[in-house]
Order: structure tokens, then sequence, then C-alpha cells
């Protein structure tokens, strides 16, 4: 203290503002305090038994440092000549080497590396927060967008591969794509559960309500988000998804060789990471209640059981009724139908009903799928059988409906949970819409047919449009769910349902499950597939790691295509009360029917 009074002449501030007689005083004033808050044991001990005290006081010798650095540190940050919170690490750090620097040479080593350390990190992290509480709302809201922004970017980085993988990544690929795909999965939710963006949200849930409606909506799902996201641990999420990887690579050479055993294992694993995600968010009322609310928030096995109760109900007499009657002639569907001028027309169709091909692209895959990596990057895939138009065509249609949802979602949403389907039953609402609704109708096929005639003259040129439209309507009993006409489609939806919660709940074993598949769609349909190939391994989902699905498994819940079909005729219906115009307007080509993303 008297060096200090030295540097000072009687009265005059130094370079912090503070006198000589006004740092006696504080100086003083801080003595008194430290005094106050020791033990009684340790008040008014002589200078005798300083050394014994040295490691008992060396807390509350360290927290006057810090009082008295803080000054340097204030000056540093009022004259900008660095951050506040950068100069009070800085002050500190000095602060803590100095009272290491004090310590008793009996004192170990390791034990000043731990003070030092443990110090360094309470510091900076009390640092952050003073910085973090001095933001207004809108910088915190712009930290948790540049967040999300980064975690979007990841997830989108790992649809890219998953996108090359099942469409033109080489066999050799496979071991190297798994390891990459959880890779980046696992990044992903490794950022999104990170404390730090939960304290963003802590923060801004309070003023949400005071927010635009599209920021207080953001916070809310986000919140949700969070909230199942940290219930999940991130090693498992790196290894569902290399083994979802891995599964499908398996089972797309063993669905053409039929050979239905090869994927009993990769099945079994499955099964075992299922029933472990839903352990996860235990205690539930049913194993599946967890996926199916990843897919569909809200619902849960006993809601999706009485919405199967009532179709089936109304829907066996129908397909019983229906097949009672002279089968409708789909000969002109099963002809040799080239396979780039079925691709060239079905592209051609989606474009005109709106499909932006400035922000998408057409390839074939072994299961027809849209995906998106960014709102000018939404890409569809189809699957080819030259002798029947359907297959292509309704596909295409399909993953179009589902990408014309995803690119009609407003721009600024992107790299949020906002720039997305609200639900997977919802997006199937749209993909199914556009399949069903809109493309069987005849109203369509008055506008579009005389294309189609001219690009198969010799398969369909002599064919007249009303024994096409009743040809692509045929109802009957069929062994593959994408060939499935609008009748019977949910039947197939409901036995893989079934399925499903016996293999959760114990009750099937995965090696029953191709026998337990026939008796099913007997039950269902009356019809028995003669082999595997058309029976149990025809569906992608289950073999992509998803018995159940949901979105964080990035393969839809077979329950969501039954509740998209419900939507999807909702929906319409609705439209055309609204404008009752729109069926003669699809026949003329005058309108296109725009979807738009339902906003969470």
């Amino acid at each position: 203290m008297e060096a200090y009074r030295l540097t000072r002449k009687e009265g005059a501030p130094g370079i912090d503002g503070v006198t000589a007689e006004d740092y006696e005083a504080n100086a003083r004033s801080l003595n008194i305090e430290l005094q106050a808050a020791a033990p009684p044991w340790e008040r008014g001990r002589s200078a005798a038994g300083a050394s014994h005290r040295r490691r008992r006081t060396s807390g509350r010798r360290l927290l006057l440092v810090l009082r008295m650095g803080r000054r340097r540190w204030i000056w540093q940050a009022a004259t900008n000549r660095m951050p506040m919170a950068q100069a009070w690490v800085r002050v500190t750090k000095r602060a803590i080497h100095h009272e290491v620097r004090m310590r008793s040479k009996r004192q170990c080593k390791t034990g000043a590396i731990r003070l030092r350390t443990t110090a360094t990190r309470t510091i900076k992290r009390h640092a952050l927060n003073r910085t973090v509480n001095r933001q207004s709302s809108g910088a915190i809201l712009a930290e948790l967008k540049h967040r999300l922004s980064e975690i979007y970017d990841l997830t989108a980085a790992g649809s890219v591969l998953t996108w090359d993988e099942a469409t033109y990544m080489p066999k050799g690929g496979t071991v190297a794509r798994g390891r990459q795909s959880s890779l980046l999965r696992r990044l992903a939710h490794e950022r999104f559960v990170d404390p730090a963006l939960g304290r963003l949200i802590d923060r801004l849930e309070p003023g949400a309500d005071k927010l635009p409606a599209d920021d207080a909506s953001l916070i809310r799902i986000v919140r949700r988000d969070y909230e199942r996201a940290i219930r999940v641990p991130a090693e498992y999420v790196a290894r569902a998804n290399a083994h979802g990887s891995a599964s499908y690579n398996a089972w797309i050479w063993a669905r053409p060789a039929n050979d239905f055993a090869a994927m009993i294992p990769f099945l079994e694993k499955t099964l075992d990471l299922r029933r472990e995600y839903a352990s996860f968010f235990a205690p539930y009322d049913h194993i599946a209640d967890p996926m199916i609310d990843d897919a569909d928030e809200g619902m849960t096995t006993a809601t999706i059981q009485r919405l199967f109760a009532e179709l089936r109900r109304e829907l066996i007499p129908m397909v019983r009724a229906i097949c009672d009657q002279p089968p409708a002639d789909d000969g002109c569907l099963r002809r040799s139908f080239g396979e780039e001028a079925q691709l060239g027309f079905g592209l051609s169709v989606a474009t005109q009903m709106g499909y932006d091909l400035e922000r998408g692209r057409l390839d074939q895959t072994h299961h027809p799928f849209c995906t998106k990596f960014a709102a000018g990057d939404v890409r569809i895939t189809t699957r080819v059988r030259e002798n029947h138009i359907g297959d292509a065509l309704f596909s295409t249609l399909h993953e179009a409906g589902h990408a014309m949802y995803e690119q009609g979602v407003n721009a600024a949403y992107e790299g949020t949970p906002l720039g997305s389907g609200v639900s997977l039953g919802v997006h199937e609402s749209q993909s199914r819409l556009w399949e069903n609704v809109v493309a069987r109708s005849r109203p369509f096929w008055e506008h579009y047919y005389p294309a189609l005639q001219r690009t198969f003259a010799h398969q369909l040129g002599s064919v007249p449009v009303g024994i096409f439209y009743r040809a692509i309507n045929k109802v009957e009993p069929s062994l593959i769910r994408t060939d499935a006409d609008e009748v019977t489609y949910n039947l197939h939806i409901m036995l893989r349902f079934e399925l499903e919660l016996k293999l959760l709940e114990g009750r099937l074993r995965v090696k029953d499950l191709p026998e337990a598949w026939r008796a099913g769609m007997q039950a269902y349909l009356g019809v028995t597939p003669p082999n595997d190939r058309d029976g149990c391994l025809q569906d992608v989902h289950w073999y992509f790691g998803s018995i159940g699905g949901g979105f964080k498994s990035y393969t839809i819940g077979f329950q969501s295509y039954a509740i998209g079909n419900v939507l999807s005729a909702q929906f319409f219906a609705a439209a055309v009360k609204a404008h009752p115009d729109i069926s003669s307007e699809i026949a003329s080509g005058a309108r296109r029917i725009r979807t738009s993303c339902p906003q969470p």
C-alpha cells in the first residue's frame, strides 16, 4: 500500500481514477469483510500462525486479489481495449498464478494445478454468464438460430450421404458410408443436446409471448425437440445409424434373392435397438408410443388402434362388395413401356403440377423416397418397371407431393425445425393427395391423357381415356403395398402395424415373421404371397433400422401412411368446398393446386 501511495501525489487520482486515500480505505474495508467472513478460529490469529493458515485462507486471499484486479478489468473494458469477458478472464488468470506462487512449498504440484484449472473454468463460466445475462432477447434468439443452423447443416450432410447410398454409391462403399453417416448423426445430436443450447431456450421462454408468432413457435418446437433429444445418448444415435446403413445394404441384395434368412440377424438387432430407444422414454402406456409420438405428436398406440378399428369395420365389407363385381380391365397398363419415356413423362407431369426442377431432381432407386438438403435442393427418386406404367408414374407423383410440400415452406425458416413438415402424417397427406386424390381423378386425365398417348402411341394410342381411368383405379387385393388401390391400401398398413406391435412386445419372433405375414395377408386381403420377396421383404422400412418409425429414424412409420390417407381426403374436401371449380380447372389445365406447409 505504501508503494501505491508513493506513485500518487496527495489527493491525485491514478490512471484507474482512484486516489491513494480511496485505495487505502477500500483495502481496509475488504480486510474487514474477509475477517467477518472467516470462521471464529481464524479471526485475530497472530502473524506467527500465518504459515499454518495459508492453505485454509488461500481461497479468501484469491478473492482479495481478484477484487483488486477488478479495477484493471473494468478499465480495460471501458476503454475498449478488449471485450469485458476477455478482460475479466485475463486479469483473473494473473491473480490465480499469483496465488499459486504464494502457496507453501510443501503443497504438492498437482494441488496447484488443480486449483488453477478449477478456478479458471469457474471464472470463465461466470464471465460467460455475465455476458449472456446482458444480451438482449434478439441476440439470444440469433445465437439460438445460429446453433440450429449448424445442426441443420450437419443433418443435411448426412442426408446427402444417405441419398447417394440409395442411388449411386458402389457396393464397396458400404462399410465406410455407415461409419460416415453415423459420425454426422452423432455430431448433430451432440450439438443439439448441448446444455448451452438448453440455457438459450431457458432465457427465451419467459418472454416468448412478446416475440413474433414465428419466433414463439420456434422456441416452443425447439423446447419440445430438445426435451426429447436429451433423453437419447449420442452413442446410441451413432450405433443405430451405423446399423441402419448396414442393414439397408444387406436388404438390397437379400430381397431380389428372396433370402429372408440373411436378414434375420439384422432385424433382430433393429428390434433390440428400437426397444432400447423406447426405454429412454419410460414410463409409457405401450412400447411403441415413443416412436409413434415422434412421427405424429400426440398420437399413441391406443389412438391408432381405435382409428384402424373404425377403418377396418368399413373397409372390409367395401372390399368384398367391390370384388364381387366384374373386375376392371387393366391390361393396357401392363404392356412394354420404355424406361426413359416413363421417366420423362412422369417428371413432366410433376413439374407441371408445381415441382421446381431449379430446386430439385429425379433419380432412380430401389425404394422411392424424397429428401431435402436445403430449401433450394429437394430431391425425389422413383423406380421403373417396363411392363407396368403405373409403378414409375405414381411413385414419381407421390414423391413430388412430398417435395412440393417442402418447397412450399417459407425460406425464412430454413435451418430451423420450422423449415420442414409438421408431422409425418401431414407429410404423407400431401404425397397421397397428389398421387391418388388428384392424379387418379378423371379431370386430371382428361387433361394429361392426350400427352401420355403421344408419348406411348403404340401402347395407348387406341385406348380410350375411360378405359385407362378405370384401369388405374382398379380395386383388387394385391401382394405389394405400393401397388395397392385406395380401397385396400389401408389394410396393408394395418397388417404391418399389428406385426410391429407383436415384434416390439415380444409376442412374435423375427424368424416367425414370414409365416405371420402370410397368415395376415390371407386374413386381411384373401391373398398369400408365394415368396418372401413379395411378402415380408418388400418394404425397406424395417430393414433401414425402423420398426415403429419416427422422425429421428429417418424412415416413416407405417401408421403415418394411413393417417395421411385420411387427412388427404379431408384437405381436398375442404379445398373443393372453398373453391368449387377446382375439378373443372384441373381438367382444363388452367390451375396448379399449390400446397403450402402448415406451420407448427
